[in-house]
């Protein structure tokens, strides 16, 4: 039976002979390439217990990325990173319908304090909405009362009228279109056929109107 001093004698010749086949991947334990594995990496000595024969160099720091080894931290694998999602911009469309009785006298085009009241209330609700490279088309259109050269007149008046006031309001003149379709598209279609002639401009009234456009895109925030 060997004596404890004769097994320390042949321990130490065990690590003497480790030491010798060291691989230079590791200094702070004892290391031979014959002990390389996936669970011991670096190929340190280890005795019965599976621990790692220390070297002089042996730091309790650097025995943290040592796989196999007492001290061995596994590294965290970084999170994966994750791309922002970046909403698509969404064409949106928004019509307004003024009728023109609030906003201007019969047969006229000039607007009433009424129809500034209004067109302020659309430019405010215009500018909540913000839409990126907007614009915005203004139709007029009139009744059937009249000629069609005199209706398309006054219908274009109304409508430039409109788009004079946004303009005075801030509305960049680019992105402002003014069109006037006369008696077309009427709202009532045929169901005004009054002979008073009163009775018939009070059935008419809804055919009277100006129409805002607005057209742009948005980012949706979902």
């Amino acid at each position: 039976m060997l004596t404890i001093k004769q097994t320390l004698t042949s321990f130490a010749i065990v690590a003497a002979f480790a030491a010798a086949g060291a691989q230079a991947a590791t200094e702070i334990y004892v290391t031979n390439s014959t002990n390389v594995s996936e669970a011991n990496p670096e190929g340190a000595v280890k005795i019965s217990d599976g621990t790692c024969v220390q070297t002089g160099s042996w730091t309790a720091e650097a025995a943290k990325s040592v796989k196999g080894c007492q001290g061995y931290v596994a590294p965290v694998a970084p999170k994966a990173v994750v791309a922002p999602v970046v909403p698509a911009p969404v064409k949106t469309t928004k019509t307004f319908e003024l009728k023109a009785d609030y906003l201007f006298d019969f047969n006229k085009s000039t607007l009433k304090p009424a129809g500034k009241d209004a067109l302020d209330a659309l430019f405010t609700e215009v500018q909540a909405m913000d839409p990126k490279d907007g614009t915005a088309t203004v139709v007029g259109y009139t009744d059937r009362i009249g000629s069609d050269k005199y209706n398309m007149v006054l219908s274009e008046k109304r409508a430039n009228t409109v788009r004079d006031y946004l303009l005075s309001k801030g509305a960049p003149a680019d992105k402002v279109t003014a069109i006037g379709k006369g008696k077309a598209d009427p709202v009532t279609g045929d169901t005004c056929q009054q002979k008073n002639r009163a009775k018939l401009i009070e059935c008419l009234a809804p055919d009277r109107r100006v129409v805002v456009e607005i057209t742009g895109t948005q980012v949706v925030v979902k």
